[in-house]
């Protein structure tokens, strides 16, 4: 039954694609990276293509954590029109695999040694059932601070190092008359400072019962309750203003010098850099306090949608772009992210970066790495959804800590 859908599905993109304005030697790219840091990044995808004489046509759908992006996906592939490639995190590689939507990439990750070079906790989403599905872009890790360094000098603020410390810094910030979080009132920003939160209170192992074994008495504990508490403490220190505001907007706060932190993945460092600042002399980067010997992780991926038999002679260009070296750097530079490849010297990225892909190397030979929760690779997407609702309804007043706690151990349950 899943042969005849899949061989529906592929018919049904055939057709399709005769009646688009792509040529076969085009790529259609359905993705999310449309601020400025980020669409500076996709060029160099583009440009790297356009050499290679294969077309780009662009699908972007704004929304930081994707989940737009899914839903314009599941509407392209329903009528019968998936795109080329994909951007996707996680387990929605997963769910697309297990549907036998992608395309197997197994000859050309064999051809050019990817099983060598990418990280085993990357390629268990890169993979489905032993077959390579999709090609890792990046690293990225969730559990960063980023400072506004004169903000900080101004009050004799030094990056804290656990949580009281964070504290506060937070209240003298505040006490200052600036913003002292900037954040986006969105549940995929919620629930990123609720990944570092629980880390830093919990510890990995904590984490890793939590978010990964959903073991319900890790879900139900009073340290996931100190979370929640927690929580509400950060939530004191952001301004009235942040509901629904986008997370690039968040990080100008910080850029302007209008708020001093906020927590976010190291996507935000492609919006300083966008801006002309560099780091350690106009804004800081620093592990959330309490996670210092962590890094948990995300990793976006482009997932290849089956048109045939064979995977198609423009997706296979993008799968090997995507995975070259001097592409790893090159793009990885100016995202923010560090490189999906183990083997890609640092000589090109600025402090920020080499420290990235120092504690990445470092976390992953200590047993620290671990994937995030609210960038989908703790869990499924049923699961991780449950838990946004959760994490949201608490960060916006509607339950206290014990009843937010209750009500993530049911939702955990009803989801899985």
């Amino acid at each position: 039954m899943k042969n005849l859908k899949l061989s529906l599905l592929v018919t049904a993109g055939i057709l399709a694609a005769t009646a688009n304005v792509a040529t076969a030697e085009d790529v259609e790219v359905l993705h999310w990276w449309t601020s400025g840091g980020e669409a500076a990044a996709l060029n160099v995808l583009k440009e790297d293509l356009e050499s290679q004489d294969i077309g780009w046509q662009d699908m972007p759908v704004a929304g930081g954590g994707g989940t737009q992006a899914m839903t314009v996906l599941r509407a392209r592939v329903t009528s019968g029109n998936p795109p080329t490639a994909v951007q996707m995190l996680g387990f929605d590689i997963t769910d697309w695999a297990q549907e036998g939507a992608l395309a197997d990439l197994n000859i050309l990750a064999g051809m050019e040694g990817w099983d060598d070079v990418v990280p085993e906790a990357l390629q268990k989403f890169s993979k489905y059932d032993g077959k390579w599905v999709a090609a890792p872009v990046n690293v990225h890790s969730t559990n960063w601070v980023w400072a506004n360094k004169a903000v900080l000098d101004e009050l004799g603020i030094a990056p804290p190092q656990t949580w009281d410390e964070f504290v506060a810094a937070l209240e003298k910030v505040k006490a200052s008359g600036k913003t002292a979080i900037a954040h986006g009132g969105q549940a995929w920003q919620d629930a990123t400072i609720f990944d570092a939160v629980v880390m830093s209170t919990g510890g990995p192992e904590f984490y890793k019962k939590a978010f990964i074994d959903l073991d319900p008495e890790a879900l139900g504990s009073d340290t996931m309750k100190e979370s929640f508490d927690r929580m509400s403490v950060i939530r004191s220190y952001v301004d009235d203003n942040f509901s629904g505001r986008d997370w690039n907007l968040a990080t100008a706060m910080v850029i302007n010098g209008d708020a001093a932190f906020q927590m976010m993945g190291d996507w935000a460092k492609g919006e300083f850099l966008n801006a002309g600042k560099a780091p350690d002399q106009d804004f800081l980067c620093f592990r959330f306090p309490g996670t210092q010997d962590q890094v948990t992780f995300n990793a976006d991926q482009f997932a290849m949608f089956a048109q045939g038999p064979e995977v198609g002679k423009e997706q296979a260009a993008l799968a090997t772009a995507i995975l070259s070296p001097k592409f790893q750097s090159a793009f990885n530079v100016v995202k923010g992210s560090v490189p999906a490849r183990t083997d890609v010297p640092n000589d090109a990225f600025d402090a920020c970066g080499k420290k990235g892909m120092a504690d990445l190397a470092k976390a992953a030979g200590s047993g620290n790495l671990y994937g995030s929760m609210a960038h989908g690779h703790a869990n499924p997407a049923a699961v991780k959804n449950a838990m946004y609702d959760v994490i949201t309804a608490h960060f916006n007043g509607e339950y206290d800590s014990a009843t937010a706690v209750e009500e993530l151990v049911n939702a955990v349950e009803i989801a899985q």
